[in-house]
């Protein structure tokens, strides 16, 4: 049977994984937008379509706290438990986990 500290470290990791390609995504989409509503302003779009464009920008700019927050949440659930099950470090599951850690921290430290 499968221990299922394996499962956990497993299921850890893929919502680190997720939530910092959330996080990636709605900055992105963030640029995006901005690149988008200048040019909008220059071909001279009524107040109408601007107005809608930075709704969509400004629903972006919320996300990315709440996005900050999760990620910053289960970054530290993932390290916590990974210190706590030492001995199972020499599994490929194990230094997976920590490669996404490694990865996260850049997001969590860059934004």
């Amino acid at each position: 049977m499968s221990d299922p500290r394996i499962r956990q470290i497993k299921i850890k990791t893929g919502v680190v994984k997720r939530l910092t390609k959330e996080k990636t995504v709605y900055v992105k989409e963030i640029d995006q937008q901005k690149v988008r509503i200048e040019r909008l302003r220059g071909e001279g779009k009524d107040e109408h379509v601007l107005r809608k464009e930075e709704e969509i920008l400004q629903e972006a700019q919320m996300m990315v706290p709440d996005s900050h927050r999760r990620l910053v949440k289960a970054y530290e659930e993932l390290n916590d438990y990974l210190k706590n099950e030492d001995e199972l470090k020499e599994l490929p599951d194990f230094g997976a986990a920590l490669e996404v850690l490694k990865q996260a921290k850049e997001k969590i430290d860059i934004d």
